[in-house]
């Protein structure tokens, strides 16, 4: 290549951000760069790169981007980075995500393009030997890029020059919430807590453009409180839908409608937030009334198990302890077998009792739920002070297995719980018997199951979403049925003879 050619190619990679990672992506990739096609609308890769392009002629300097996960932001990010130092090789960048690792693995593809023989001889930009980590590194020319985490500290790294009329670089929040920690409000309110004390301080010019790219996952997270302008300042929004207004897909090239219908039909909140930019309002509910099938008749029961929920008080205020009984079942379309196993809701008890009488009350749903022609052999309780004490009572009943349900904070939230569940529940998994004595109680309860923790109750909730775990997502109910019969006759004998003794201790 003479010069003139070079000269003629480094301005045509400078001048198009475009055509920079169409011929970048390819040398540090191996792969062809893909531009999406969807029907009906401009590509998003175009839509993305103009707004970012905008950023660094500082037509915009507040921008936010909503767009789906698995569309290539961050790839577009890193390849933009590297473009605005092959023009300003002293611009100073600050990238931020959720975890400092996962905003670290984003600037070392920075690095790694930066290092490439074709960006050197092209730019002559060179990094400097000293500063050459993943998470921070630096130019001969002054520049440098750094990766921190949202709700972390960020001392002695700063974006951008101060005193200038032209771009120098950029803070950018690239996903700053992350998927199972936004439920919580602690969690939640931290990071935008750190953006108004921290984050957007470290900005050393007024021309210094604020990027808060990622797709959205609650209705109060930090996009919520930068839209409503909070922080004093008004934000340019792109707003990118998985699906858009006339039903086509946005990126129908890994995404295609039929997954994205799939999606939308059975993960609805997580699809609404993430995929179309809609997080549910306040108070909306996680489960429908019409996702609980009612049947006929009770299906062909495999194996049935027990969950409970135990309350600390008997306060009519506070939950109140709850027994369901399941049965697992093989759904069945015209009578032909599906593959996929289902949940049928037999039994629940709802009551307000003092911890005292759990035991009982327990022996007694139990002892109802033996009569089933398929008797259960496990109960799974939640281990809390009232539950732990009814589990230690219980182990001597000979035949079932206790199990004990343990919360921590790697089970996630209640809301994390919940949007778990919401998939099979939505897939209509499951059912009722027509006619159950406690189908309406239960799924009015669960049709008032809100995203934002907002609901008064959740105790029959909690019982589902633990029969759900075990059956349908864990799948850690096998248990050896040889002896059932055997078995379920020594748990009614066990129930029998607590009662009697029971009985006897009230007479006298």
């Amino acid at each position: 290549m003479n010069d003139n050619d070079k000269a003629a190619l480094i301005s045509d990679l400078q001048s198009s951000f475009f055509t920079y990672i169409r011929v970048f992506y390819p040398l540090l990739t191996g792969r062809d760069f893909i531009i999406s096609n969807p029907l009906g609308r401009e590509s998003h890769i175009i839509t993305v790169c103009r707004e970012l392009v905008k950023c660094s002629t500082l037509q915009s300097l507040r921008t936010i981007i909503n767009i789906p996960p698995g569309h290539g932001k961050s790839t577009m990010l890193a390849f933009w980075i590297s473009w605005c130092m092959a023009r300003y090789p002293d611009s100073r960048f600050l990238y931020i995500s959720y975890a400092q690792t996962l905003a670290a693995t984003h600037t070392d593809t920075v690095r790694r393009i930066m290092m490439m023989r074709e960006y050197k001889e092209l730019f002559g930009v060179e990094l400097r030997a000293d500063s050459k980590a993943k998470d921070f590194f630096q130019t001969t020319a002054g520049g440098a890029v750094g990766a921190f985490g949202s709700s972390g500290a960020i001392t002695g790294r700063d974006a951008g020059l101060p005193g200038l009329d032209r771009f120098s670089g950029a803070l950018i929040l690239d996903d700053p919430h992350k998927p199972d920690e936004v439920f919580s409000d602690t969690v939640r309110e931290k990071v935008i807590q750190n953006y108004r004390d921290t984050i957007q301080q470290r900005a050393r010019g007024i021309n210094v453009p604020f990027i808060l790219i990622g797709q959205r996952l609650h209705e109060a997270d930090l996009c919520d409180y930068l839209l409503r302008g909070e922080d004093g300042h008004n934000w340019h929004r792109v707003i990118l839908k998985s699906i858009d207004e006339s039903g086509n897909a946005l990126y129908p090239e890994a995404f295609p409608l039929s997954m994205l219908r799939i999606r939308q039909e059975r993960d609805v909140y997580v699809f609404s937030a993430q995929h179309q930019q809609e997080p549910q309002p306040a108070g909306g509910a996680v489960f429908k009334a019409d996702w609980f099938p009612i049947l006929d008749t009770e299906p062909n029961i495999l194996q049935t198990f027990i969950t409970g929920d135990t309350a600390e008080t008997d306060k009519e205020y506070n939950d109140a302890t709850v027994f369901s009984f399941w049965g697992i079942y093989e759904i069945e379309i015209f009578g032909k077998k599906t593959g996929e196993l289902g949940l049928h809701w037999l039994d629940c008890l709802e009551l307000r009792i003092e911890p005292k009488d759990l035991k009982e009350s327990f022996l007694d749903f139990l002892a109802d739920c033996m009569r089933h022609k398929v008797p259960p052999m496990i109960a799974a309780i939640e281990k809390k002070s009232t539950g732990t004490t009814l589990i230690s009572t219980l182990k001597d009943i000979q035949g079932i297995q206790i199990r004990d349900i343990n919360r921590n904070r790697g089970s996630g939230s209640k809301t994390q719980r919940f949007l778990e569940c919401q998939p099979y529940v939505a897939s209509k998994r499951i059912s009722f018997t027509r006619d159950a004595r406690h189908i309406e109680r239960c799924i009015n309860h669960m049709t008032k199951i809100t995203a934002n923790d907002s609901h008064r109750h959740d105790d029959i909730a909690d019982t589902l979403a633990d029969a759900i775990k075990m059956a349908l997502i864990s799948k850690t109910l096998s248990y050896n049925v040889k002896h059932k019969d055997e078995v379920a006759s020594k748990i009614m004998r066990s129930s029998r003879e607590y009662a009697e003794a029971r009985n006897k201790l009230y007479v006298g």
